[in-house]
Parts: C-alpha cells; sequence; structure tokens
C-alpha cells in the first residue's frame, strides 16, 4: 500500500530507558511502514536535556503551541541517585510539568478497556476518565523545617505594601510547615478544559474537592467551577443529555466504586495523581492506561500514564530478553496521529490510528500479550511474549486489517 502522507508536522518528544527502546520499535515496525511520518523531533533524554540545560523542553513545548499536537515518550524525573548515576549539572524539574505550567493543560487519564483484563471493581463497565488539574498545591509548594518553639504565618503584602497575615501555627516544639499556591486563571482553564473535553466526549463531568474543610482554598475552586458552567456551558451541556456535578472527595471516591463507569473525574493537582494511578491498577495495569494533556488554547499532548520502566532498561542492557507492555505507548502514537488527521481533515490518518488501536486490542484478545497482562487475564493459557514479539504480533494483525 502506499504510505499515508501527513500535510502538517506533529511534535515528537523523545524520552528516556525501556520507552525509549519501544519507541523506536514502535516507530520502525508500526508506523513507518504504513505513514509517512512528519514530525518535529525534540530529544527529552535525560543526557539531552542536560546538555542544553533542559532548554530542549522549553522548546518542545512552544513547538506544541505551534503545531497544535504533540506525543511524548516516558522522561525521567532525576532525584539524587539519577544526579550521579547521569552527572548532571542541577536536578532538573519534571519535563510533564514544565510542559503543562506552559501549555496551561489539564491531564485525562483514561484506561484502556480489553477483553480478556477484567476490572477489579466488578461493576465498572466502562472508563473513567481521570481530569487532573496540572498547575500548584503540593506540587509548587514551600516547605519548612520548624527546629523549636515560635510562631508560623502566612503573609501576602499586596502592590501597595499592606500586609495580611494568618496564623499558621504556635509551635510549642520542632515540626514542618508547608505553603501552598493556585491561581484563578489556572482554575479556570482547569474548568473549561474539563467541560470541553466532556462536550467531545458526550461524558458526565464529576468534580470533587473538601471545601467543608477548606472554606478558601478548596471553595475557590468549586464557586470557579459553578460559575463558568452556568455562564458558559449549562445549555450546551443540556443540549448533549450529559451533567455536571460538585461533590466532596470522599463522597466521590464511594459514588465511583458503585459506578459503572463512562464520565470524566475532575481532580485537584494531588488528588488526580493518586486516584488515577487507583483506577489504572483497578482496572488492570498502569501500562494501559492513556493520558493527553489539553489546553483550553486547543493544544494536545498524548503520552503514556507510565514511567520509564527502569527495571526492563537495566536487564535489556544487560542483554537480558524483557517483556515490557507498550500499549499505552502505542496509543499515544494513536491519540496524536488521530487528532492531527482531525485537525488537517486527514481521513486516512484517523483511519490508520483506529485500526493500529484496534489490532493492538486484537493481539491481546487473542490471548498473545507481555507478562504483566499474563499474570491477570482471565484468558486461559496466554502466551507471554517478550517485548518485540508483541509489537510484531501487532504488526502481523494490522497487515490483516490493510490486506
Amino acid at each position: 500500500m502506499e504510505r499515508i502522507k501527513m500535510t502538517t508536522p506533529l511534535v515528537e518528544m523523545d524520552g528516556d530507558e525501556m520507552t525509549r527502546i519501544l519507541w523506536k520499535m514502535i516507530k520502525e515496525d508500526l508506523l513507518e511502514p504504513y505513514v509517512e511520518l512528519n514530525t518535529e523531533y525534540y530529544d527529552l533524554g535525560l543526557e539531552y536535556r542536560n546538555e542544553t540545560n533542559d532548554q530542549v523542553t522549553v522548546d518542545a513545548a512552544n513547538a506544541t503551541k505551534k503545531y497544535k499536537v504533540a506525543v511524548k515518550c516516558a522522561t525521567i524525573t532525576p532525584n539524587a541517585a539519577r544526579m550521579d548515576e547521569y552527572h548532571l549539572k542541577e536536578m532538573y524539574k519534571s519535563p510533564n510539568g514544565t510542559i503543562r505550567s506552559m501549555l496551561d493543560g489539564t491531564v485525562f487519564r483514561a484506561p484502556i478497556v480489553v477483553k480478556g483484563i477484567e476490572p477489579c471493581v466488578k461493576n465498572w463497565k466502562k472508563p473513567i476518565t481521570l481530569a487532573r488539574h496540572a498547575y500548584g498545591d503540593v506540587y509548587k509548594n514551600t516547605e519548612m523545617v520548624i527546629p523549636g518553639p515560635g510562631k508560623v504565618e502566612l503573609v501576602y503584602t499586596s502592590a501597595d505594601g499592606t500586609e495580611t497575615r494568618e496564623l499558621v501555627h504556635n509551635f510549642t516544639g520542632a515540626g514542618v510547615a508547608q505553603g501552598m499556591h493556585n491561581l484563578n486563571g489556572s482554575i479556570e482553564s482547569f474548568a473549561r478544559s474539563c467541560f470541553e473535553y466532556a462536550l467531545s466526549t458526550k461524558q458526565d463531568v464529576w468534580f470533587s474537592t473538601k471545601d467543608t474543610i477548606s472554606k478558601k482554598y478548596d471553595h475557590t475552586f468549586k464557586d470557579i467551577f459553578q460559575d463558568i458552567y452556568d455562564k458558559e456551558y449549562k445549555e450546551a451541556f443540556e443540549k448533549a443529555g450529559i451533567t455536571y456535578f460538585y461533590t466532596l472527595i470522599d463522597d466521590a471516591v464511594a459514588r465511583v466504586m458503585k459506578a459503572e463507569g463512562g464520565f470524566i473525574w475532575a481532580c485537584k493537582n494531588y488528588d488526580g495523581d493518586v486516584m488515577s494511578d487507583m483506577v489504572s491498577s483497578a482496572f488492570g495495569s498502569l501500562a494501559m492506561m492513556t493520558s493527553v494533556l489539553v489546553s483550553p488554547h486547543g493544544y494536545f499532548e498524548y503520552e503514556a500514564a507510565h514511567g520509564t520502566v527502569q527495571r526492563h532498561y537495566y536487564k535489556h542492557l544487560k542483554g537480558e530478553e524483557t517483556s515490557t507492555n507498550s500499549v499505552a505507548t502505542i496509543f499515544a502514537w494513536t491519540g496524536a496521529l488521530r487528532k492531527r488527521g482531525e485537525l488537517d481533515e486527514n481521513s486516512s490518518l484517523c483511519q490508520f490510528a483506529d485500526r493500529l488501536e484496534k489490532a493492538t486490542l486484537a493481539t491481546i484478545e487473542k490471548g498473545e500479550m507481555t507478562k504483566d497482562l499474563a499474570l491477570i487475564t482471565s484468558l486461559e493459557n496466554p502466551t507471554v511474549l517478550n517485548s518485540r514479539e508483541f509489537i510484531l504480533a501487532v504488526r502481523k494483525n494490522l497487515d490483516v486489517l490493510y490486506a
């Protein structure tokens, strides 16, 4: 067949460790035989981030603003051990955090549902999409170790020099203190991203915080969401037959466990981080979780929800066989290619993305899968494939769809 042409580039962000190995295999075996890939490439591997003082991450985010669509491989956020391992100049920030902040985006994560991998929660029939606010809170906090007795205060100094103070705590002994913040503009973007995504996918939106305890901080989130919904989205939601409602985070957790799925659960930054891991694990595997950063400005960045699979990478370096699940990384590519196709009105590219996803799921449903899925599948006598074998099995099923 003649390879599918792309009229506009998408931004390609390469990554680290085992996912970088899979990235190359996916391109060579599943994408390039069918598509004339047109990408603007950025190497976000830790070595090159160090070489460029992390300027490459900023450049990749700016390129995403230009071309609207990006696909990203998993990357390392360095700790002290990584500083030594990679001889880093500094402990660079999370590339995901930098990109989210620059694109003003919200992260939507949803499990990839496939026959043979059954949710732990028996009544979950449809995917649950986690919408995670991607700015502020504990991820932008300021911390202080309190050595002994004393007073800790929050102080706001306005532009005219006026001070407002709130007592945090009168310490009678040692302890710790933490300051967090958020921005109304970022919360507004979060709300609009959730409502726009809900309209595009025809799903209800649940939003949860703890405003009964956090009467100013969390209550601000609640008020902004309700105000934007009432003024900008209520009519469109009613016309689409979908709903929005707010509830406390503890009530939301209880409701989620009894629901059948098929909705968007919007959470603040930390809540979304934790709950997306819970939902993905309960649906089967973190390696079966899609992740897309959606900006109200019209930018989309697709990636796998998991990390760089460090343990498998070290095995790979020793020449040992690995059985690493590449499904979420494949779906990152299909998500980006489909969105590129939609924006460019390139139906062949959209159709390719659909077929690659269908071939990937068909491979698993035939009983051919990586070790992590073989350990939890309800299918009898699954065939355990190594990292490359699984990708080649998907290729075989994709060839059938194009025969």
